[in-house]
């Protein structure tokens, strides 16, 4: 099948390489020049593990191209898969200008073909409830010749991209047509063999599909944030509890990890998308507004425990930060909690030093006064607090007396809850987690500390 990615973000390239993996002919487009120049030499633009192995095996085999050329992306296409971003507005609501840009450019091109088979138009953007039919409209009013439409949700996880196309969970296809259906149907039937499903449903349920999935995970994190705070006042263990509430099969284990909330290109833009579909109609979305204020909130919760440490007094302060993407194995930086705690040193009159195994030099264009080591333990030469951010697998077993022996201080505050509060105990640092008591050893417990305020 001969097929168009229209975008070469983050789901445009997954999706392309690996529609392409399975014996497709796959065109992506994209305006951007630079962009298309480096993918043509099979250069990503994204980390994502295993993407680059992907693209040069079916660049080689001439069944991935790149090109900014519209006509000679869309002449042929069996299907056209809509992949551009959809960011949030200043009320949070989705911008669906590059959507409808594309939309447009469909249109037109179409008015000036013939095509023996009726081209797939599949909005593959994350778009609310509506927006495929307005894409459909919207090419409509520009030509006379007939199409399909059809909404194709993605569910791909940052750091495991890939593996989530080849063996999804499920496959969500909203379609009005048998004949989109079918087409459908043959491209994703080699990724569910394992015998997941794939769902065929309205269009207006396969958008919402994406947003509740998105607000419910969401809303688990929050949910054990907000659980953990409370675990804090009150000396529990939120391990304890997180590890006694997951042996409920109702319940689970999944998304019940307490740390700085989430970040990303999804969640946050997702909750937010749900809140203004609901004001949209009139309707108030408390629970989707409360887990993205909670979420934000969480950051501040953190940060007011580094300041209590430090007796709200940073200024002249040097703070290491190990991990900077919003989570392991990409270098997305979007709406990362690193980012605000970085901020707020940098208000304080801190020194900032950050390490990470892929986002540095993301990091370099999106915050300045921020020093960006290559090496995690030079970062924390001098500091007088490390603070960790994203778990990184090489952050989980350091060389715990290179860390003392760095530090100007021996002060842990861990986001992410990946040190034992034994292990951190025995090697003498004082410990901050996040909802379990803090570690802190005697001869600092018994030294007198002035309050907050004075």
């Amino acid at each position: 099948m001969k097929l168009t990615m229209v975008g070469t973000g983050y789901v445009g390239l997954v999706t392309g390489a690996c529609l392409a993996n399975t014996g497709n002919h796959v065109t992506c487009l994209d305006i951007d020049e630079k962009k298309i120049a480096s993918l043509k030499k099979g250069e990503s633009p994204i980390f994502e593990p295993g993407l680059t192995e992907l693209l040069d095996r079916n660049i080689a085999a001439d069944r991935l191209t790149f090109t900014t050329d519209r006509d000679s992306a869309y002449q042929d296409a069996d299907v056209i898969f809509i992949c551009v971003g959809t960011p949030s507005d200043e009320d949070g609501s989705a911008d669906l200008q590059h959507v409808l840009g594309v939309a447009r450019d469909i249109g037109d091109f179409l008015d000036r073909t013939r095509p023996d088979d009726l081209p797939l138009i599949v909005v593959k953007s994350t778009v609310p409830v509506g927006s495929t039919h307005r894409v459909r409209d919207t090419i409509a009013n520009r030509t006379t010749v007939p199409f399909l439409i059809a909404n194709n949700p993605e569910f791909l996880k940052e750091g495991a991209a890939i593996n989530d196309f080849m063996k999804p969970d499920r496959v969500v296809c909203g379609v009005e047509d048998d004949r989109a259906a079918e087409r459908l149907r043959d491209l994703y039937e080699p990724f569910v063999r394992q015998g997941n499903p794939i769902f065929m449903i309205d269009i207006r349920s396969s958008e919402m599909v994406k947003y509740a999935s998105n607000a419910m995970l969401a809303c688990k994190i929050s949910f054990i944030n907000e659980m953990a705070n409370l675990c804090e006042f009150y000396g529990a263990d939120v391990s304890n509890v997180r590890k006694a509430m997951s042996a409920d099969h109702r319940i689970g284990n999944q998304f019940l990890y307490p740390g700085l909330g989430y970040g990303g290109s999804c969640f946050p833009k997702d909750t937010l998308a749900v809140v203004g579909m609901g004001k949209a109609a009139g309707f108030e979305c408390l629970l989707n507004a409360a887990v993205h204020e909670v979420n934000q909130r969480q950051r501040d919760h953190f940060w007011s425990r580094i300041e209590e440490h430090f007796q709200s007094k940073l200024a002249g302060k040097s703070l290491a930060f190990w991990g900077i993407a919003f989570k392991p194995e990409t270098d997305d930086i979007r709406e990362a909690p690193s980012l605000a705690l970085m901020r707020r040193a940098l208000a304080a009159g801190a020194t900032v030093r950050a390490f990470d195994p892929a986002a540095g030099e993301n990091l370099k264009s999106e915050l300045d006064g921020v020093e960006v080591c290559e090496d995690m333990y030079d970062t924390l030469d001098g500091c007088d607090a490390l603070i960790l951010c994203t778990e990184w697998s090489e952050f989980r077993n350091p060389e715990y007396d290179e860390i003392a022996k760095r530090l100007k201080a021996k002060v842990v505050f861990d986001g992410r809850n990946i040190y034992r509060r034994s292990t951190m105990q025995s090697h003498g640092f004082t410990y901050f987690s996040v909802g379990r008591p803090p570690v802190v050893p005697e001869h600092v417990a018994s030294q007198p500390r002035a309050s907050a305020s004075s």
